[in-house]
């Protein structure tokens, strides 16, 4: 497959792509340096922030260290909707996503990625409730296209969680374990379903996005050029990949120039659109 440079800018903590449906526009985050990006443009914010999820044509819900709160992309308004363990500085949001009914599921971690640190939670119609606790790096989050499963990795565990949905989206307790990559260098980052059901995930120090099947076997691997892939996302056609240059030594970065790049690689399978949060 032909990857290209989607944005030359090099990100610190890539993160967050996210293909909105309307504007047809990628927006994705930079976390360590405080920044949104899409093409051409840059918002700066005073804290971390690192997840989004569609409300209309302008507006994002954002999760930040400290909050969620709505984003206007036409000229930077920001208005609060709540505290997201506001009282913890410790922590910071880190992967989520918008589900098929409307909620937004986020996850938190330490900024040191402290061991049972930070936590899972989704945000449905004004309630926040938290999912999973002891959690510490969250990661993978994404839906199944019948809307029967939720996914969700904690990076540091190198599992894979498979939560199965109610009729109102909320997840039933007690998930099955769909991916185990325990005693293996595989580490489970960021992560979306296509139209197929299929799981794609960035393996964080694989160098690749990684392909699996509804039962959790390898059926395609993409390589990347770069170490730190972190999350994919798909939209208009292609697969675009966020990266990471955080804690790579300058022999490293020499060695794989595009570390902390956007990517875009032409995909012939098909994707889901990113799903709308309904406040």
């Amino acid at each position: 497959m032909n990857v290209s440079i989607h944005d030359d800018r090099a990100c610190l903590l890539g993160e967050g792509p996210l293909w909105h449906p309307l504007r047809k526009q990628l927006i994705w985050f930079d976390i360590l340096n405080h920044r949104l990006l899409t093409i051409g443009h840059q918002m700066q914010f005073d804290r971390t922030v690192s997840a989004a999820g569609w409300v209309d044509e302008n507006r994002l819900l954002v999760a930040s260290e400290t909050d969620l709160f709505l984003f206007d992309l036409r000229d930077g308004a920001s208005e609060h909707v709540l505290p997201l363990e506001a009282d913890n500085a410790a922590t910071r949001s880190n992967d989520g996503r918008a589900d098929p009914f409307g909620g937004f599921w986020i996850g938190t971690m330490g900024h040191e990625a402290e061991p049972g640190a930070g936590a899972l939670y989704r945000f449905h119609r004004g309630e926040l409730r938290l999912i999973r606790d002891n959690v510490t790096i969250p990661n993978a989050t994404c839906f199944t296209p019948d809307h029967r499963y939720a996914y969700f990795a904690d990076t540091a565990e190198q599992i894979v969680w498979r939560y199965t949905l109610g009729p109102d989206g909320w997840p039933e307790p007690d998930p099955e374990i769909y991916l185990d990559h325990r005693g293996t260098d595989v580490n489970p980052d960021g992560a979306i379903v296509d139209a197929d059901g299929r799981f794609l995930c960035a393996e964080w120090g694989g160098s690749r996005v990684a392909c699996y099947d509804l039962v959790g076997s390898l059926v395609e691997e993409i390589a990347l050029p770069v170490p730190q892939p972190t999350c994919p996302a798909y939209g208009d056609g292609a697969l675009y990949v966020t990266s990471a240059r955080q804690g790579m030594p300058g022999a490293a970065i020499d060695a794989a120039p595009a570390s902390g790049r956007t990517l875009r690689i032409n995909v012939s399978f098909q994707g889901q659109a990113e799903h709308q949060v309904l406040l």
